[in-house]
């Protein structure tokens, strides 16, 4: 019975075009906010930022960045992994090249070269889509794996192949225990969040959810696939990118050309299939799936004193995983997203049964 809109009246075109119509929604967003950036750093440990928070916060961003362009824009991407490459090496370039670069503006560097490199591996989606899209933008993948292991000058001439980030200092404040990494993760990621929110529910937005929907009917109506798939690219590219240097600076520290390997493409295509395509708040669940499942399968069956082994628990986790996405596409197709929205229908409606 709490949740009603009983009372709520919109009265002017700004309150009706809300991104939370209702107030029990705000309420709910503003008491999550103070708690993530609040009580969380007041009472987690080390350990938890470090294994859960911080990949959980970075992979729904790049699973954000992802879902722009595929769910929203119907452009299937394979290439994930290659567009957080280009962001987290770039990002460590433009740091070790020019000195006292500040670190945003190394992130957002290396977000805007990872959208030209977006834009240029998108330019095959103005002729090809589908299976062939995707091909086209594996090879992005397969490109950048090449550059980062056989162009010296990608690593600053490393003879290991693997970089070092660092270190971290925004202002004066340097950042270095796993709290303040959180809370760069979390600010950024609450900042994207929003742009990107408003942008999907912009012009643009409705542009790219033509495109997904019949791409012809829209070039029709003077929607012009040019712009609507390229900026989807760019868009999806730089939040990407942003999200890889993240992974290399704050998440990983150190990082060799495996790290943003063609499993992370995989990795993040499968989460916002299991979170929801077209949807912000599924990319979040996506990630948060796919953070916490490995720590159950480790942690729960030596709480219940039955011996798993690691491989036995990563052999689990995969079969999961793959069970998990064919029944979404089956049953649900809109993922964990969808399954909330519904939920949230319910209570708005109880306990009447229409």
């Amino acid at each position: 019975m709490f949740y009603r809109e009983n009372g709520q009246f919109k009265t002017t075109y700004a309150a009706d075009q809300q991104i939370f119509p209702i107030a029990q929604d705000r309420i709910a967003i503003l008491i999550l906010l103070l708690v993530a950036f609040v009580a969380i750093p007041l009472g987690v440990s080390d350990y938890t930022f470090q294994a859960v928070l911080i990949p959980f916060l970075i992979m729904s961003l790049a699973a954000m960045g992802l879902n722009i362009l595929v769910g929203y824009c119907g452009q299937i991407s394979l290439g994930t992994g290659a567009f957080m490459a280009v962001g987290a090496y770039a990002a460590y370039n433009l740091q070790v090249r020019i000195e006292g670069m500040p670190l945003l503006l190394s992130l957002l560097g290396g977000g805007l070269c990872a959208m030209l490199f977006g834009v240029v591996f998108g330019l095959p989606s103005l002729r090809i889509r589908g299976l062939y899209l995707a091909v086209a933008t594996l090879a992005a993948q397969f490109f950048m794996d090449w550059l980062a292991s056989r162009a010296p000058w990608v690593t600053n001439h490393s003879s290991s192949g693997s970089v070092s980030a660092g270190k971290l200092a925004i202002a004066g404040w340097t950042i270095d225990t796993p709290a303040e990494k959180y809370l760069l993760c979390l600010g950024l990621l609450c900042v994207l969040g929003l742009l990107a929110k408003n942008l999907v529910r912009s012009a643009t937005g409705r542009n790219w959810m033509a495109m997904r929907d019949m791409d012809v009917a829209a070039s029709v109506i003077g929607i012009r696939p040019v712009y609507a798939k390229l900026s989807a690219f760019a868009v999806s590219s730089f939040i990407v990118g942003i999200a890889g240097a993240l992974w290399g600076f704050v998440h990983l520290g150190a990082w060799e050309p495996a790290a943003f390997s063609i499993d992370r493409s995989f990795q993040l295509l499968f989460m916002i299939i299991i979170g929801g395509l077209g949807s912000i708040m599924g990319s979040l669940f996506g990630a948060a799936f796919f953070v916490l499942l490995p720590l159950v399968l480790t942690n729960v069956p030596h709480w219940l004193g039955l011996p798993l082994s690691t491989a036995t628990a990563t052999y689990l986790e995969h079969m999961i995983f793959g069970a998990l996405i064919v029944f979404f596409l089956i049953v649900e197709p809109h993922g964990l997203a969808r399954l909330w929205s519904t939920a949230k229908q319910k209570l708005r409606l109880w306990p009447f049964p229409h």
